[in-house]
């Protein structure tokens, strides 16, 4: 299991890249098509597929393009077997910080994420 740590460190990374990029084909190289995105935060649960959220990453306006600051920082990587990991990582939007709970899953040699399940926290410094 020793290489698929960084193996799932720069799947990671790269999701962060596309997230602050906005870049879509990265995000979904980094994504299983048949992955989860939800959160509780919103009233009723807000569940998306990778059809649904694809495109509502392309509409948005990159932080990179904003010159955010990024505050990508991983917390921890566990796995469960050859195939089968979690991440709990964090990255900030706007004027939100997100906790991710990421599930991967190995596929055809891949790490890609299967799930993922966020918590929004608005950051009260006011930076973006």
């Amino acid at each position: 299991m020793s290489a698929a740590f960084p193996d799932l460190q720069r799947v990671i990374r790269d999701y962060f890249d596309a997230l602050y990029h906005c870049d879509t084909e990265l995000l979904q190289r980094v994504f299983h098509p048949k992955a989860v995105y939800a959160t509780a935060d919103e009233t009723p649960l807000l569940h998306r597929t990778m059809d649904e959220y694809v495109p509502v990453v392309a509409a948005r306006q990159s932080p990179a393009s904003r010159g955010e600051a990024r505050r990508d920082l991983i917390d921890e990587i566990q796995f469960a077997g050859e195939n089968t990991a979690f991440a709990r990582v964090r990255c900030s939007i706007g004027s939100n910080d997100f906790v991710d709970f990421l599930t991967f899953v190995r596929d055809e040699g891949s790490w890609r994420i299967m799930s993922k399940i966020f918590q929004i926290k608005p950051r009260s410094d006011g930076a973006e």
